[in-house]
């Protein structure tokens, strides 16, 4: 086949004729009228009706998806077993899954696509069984595996049988982890135990307002709780992006959603024993920093305001030191104050961490911090390098952060960094206090080059914090104008005292302070430095991270 959606051959002209099994021809147009019906499996009502839906079938994903005539189809002639509750009258071929390899952008991969049209999606033995087979072959030769979900859950018919191979699916997802990349496209229902399979992947992209995952749906948690709640509301695309954090990227539709999967590819290996895809770096390398500066480069030198506490986005940082100003953003919806995703140096993928001033003045808080931390274990795993930029004032206060674990939470990002054996290279553009200077990527976590900007800040606290502490004798009974000149005098000494990058430079806690300007220059020749960099931990079964 060249194509999901075309027939392996011709079927026979007259279809209400049967073949002659008994000749060579007759075998043959017995074979093409096989996997035609494969093909065809859902009838063209069920077909029509996704489509109204907004949502394309199973193969025609496969199409969009894959590189063309790319795809080869694993267990399209596989039937269920099933005899109850009549099932054994209706076997189509497939049983509502399609599975099987091809290539994206020339490079290997995996595929599952379930197919909506045939019993609803649901999972069955057989279905599961397929599902298994692609996943243990894609682990086999380290390609990444993508599943298109569209279904309706366990198979009722089926029973214990389907719940079984879903246990199987997951054993799968783990075992799989960190070997090589799992992504889910969630296109449509997924529910129940379906959910946790997606769950256990690398990245989850969901659909606006066409796909749809929760454990149990709104009509249960009506008749539970009492609660009205829509399903778009409780498990839409834009609810797992902006609140739960469940998914990684919200497609505008499955188009958009297909081509961001391709581009995510793009900045990973096929598996943890191979590097990223590597293209031509579009700046010359050679030569001194001072020589491959650029006017976008120049444009950081202005680019932090006068005062600490105007707020500027981190994106325009981000844009100007990776290559081209491409960057791939992941959970772009989800814990604001932080942003993550992929791009690359001299042609080379990278992870990169940063903390967003207009959002919560960059804080930390509890989803922030676990966002982070999976994206640097992700990248970890992958080998692909961090590149972190600094701009943060501390964790966010209040008893909510507190009694929902923000110190446990928090802790996470602490593990990831200092778990990753990966290239580290951090940059401290303006804030770094407290607690949370650690916590990003620091220098004393196992960072590798750590730089800093001119107008970096490095202290215990912010000047007004730490004046209300250090200066409270002198303070006291002072009140109006006088009170203010005086803390604004204190601080200022501060400032000037503490709140620079050249205490930590002396302490060599900085590697280097540099223009902003300078910055793409000295990441790219820190990554390159560290290339070859090899570390090993202390052997042991796991670490105990804090979840």
């Amino acid at each position: 086949m060249s194509a999901a959606t075309e027939p392996m051959g011709d079927p026979l002209a007259a279809p209400d004729v049967e073949p002659d099994i008994h000749t060579t021809a007759g075998k043959l147009a017995d074979l093409y009228r096989r996997f035609d019906e494969a093909v065809h499996a859902g009838s063209a009502a069920a077909v029509e009706r996704q489509h109204a839906k907004g949502r394309r079938t199973a193969r025609e994903r496969i199409d969009q998806l894959l590189d063309p005539g790319s795809f080869v189809e694993l267990d399209a002639l596989t039937r269920h077993r099933s005899t109850n509750f009549g099932m054994q009258d209706k076997r189509p071929f497939g049983d509502g899954v399609v599975t099987g390899t091809g290539t994206i952008d020339g490079r290997p991969v995996a595929v599952f696509s379930q197919d909506a049209t045939v019993f609803g999606g649901s999972l069955g033995e057989v279905y599961g069984e397929k599902i298994v087979k692609v996943m243990d072959y894609a682990t086999k030769v380290g390609c990444p595996v993508i599943g298109i979900n569209d279904g309706g859950g366990a198979r009722i018919q089926e029973g214990v049988v389907a719940l079984g191979l879903y246990g199987e699916i997951f054993i799968r997802n783990v075992r799989s982890s960190g070997v090589i990349p799992q992504i889910s496209l969630i296109m449509g229902p997924s529910a129940g135990g379906a959910v946790y399979s997606p769950a256990l992947t690398d990245f989850t992209v969901m659909v606006d307002e066409t796909s749809h995952m929760f454990i149990t749906g709104p009509d249960v948690i009506k008749t539970v709780t009492g609660e009205d709640v829509g399903m778009e509301e409780l498990g839409g695309g834009r609810a797992h992006n902006s609140k739960s954090g469940v998914a990684h990227y919200l497609g505008s539709d499955e188009e958009d959603a297909i081509s961001y999967v391709k581009e995510l590819l793009s900045f990973l290996p096929s598996n943890n024993l191979s590097e990223p895809p590597v293209y031509p770096a579009p700046e010359p390398v050679a030569g001194s920093i001072s020589d491959g500066i650029t006017d976008t480069d120049r444009e950081l030198d202005s680019i932090i305001p006068d005062s600490p506490n105007t707020p500027y986005d981190i994106r325009e940082v981000i844009n100007r030191v990776l290559d081209e100003g491409e960057f791939l953003e992941v959970q772009e919806l989800f814990a604001p104050n932080i942003v993550i995703g992929y791009g690359r140096i001299e042609g080379r993928s990278v992870g990169v961490v940063a903390n967003q001033p207009t959002q919560f003045a960059g804080c930390l808080d509890i989803d922030a911090s676990e966002k982070a931390a999976r994206f640097v274990r992700t990248c970890d795993a992958f080998n692909i390098p961090v590149v972190t930029f600094v701009d943060v004032p501390g964790f966010l206060p209040g008893t909510e952060q507190e009694w929902n674990g923000i110190i446990r939470r928090g802790a996470k990002l602490i593990y990831a960094y200092a778990e990753a054996t990966v290239p580290k290279v951090t940059v401290i553009t303006r804030k770094a206090y407290g607690g949370a200077y650690d916590v990003m990527g620091s220098k004393h976590l196992g960072a590798d080059v750590n730089i800093a900007w001119p107008t970096a800040q490095i202290a215990v606290t912010g000047a007004s914090g730490a004046v209300g502490i250090l200066y409270r004798k002198e303070l006291k009974g002072l009140e109006g104008e006088e009170l203010a000149a005086k803390r604004a005098e204190l601080q200022q000494e501060y400032e000037d005292t503490l709140c620079n990058p050249y205490i930590a430079a002396d302490r060599g806690y900085i590697d280097a302070v540099v223009p902003p300007s300078h910055t793409r220059g000295y990441v790219g020749r820190a990554l390159r430095m560290l290339s070859t960099k090899r570390e090993a931990s202390p052997a042991r079964k796991h670490g105990n991270i804090p979840l």
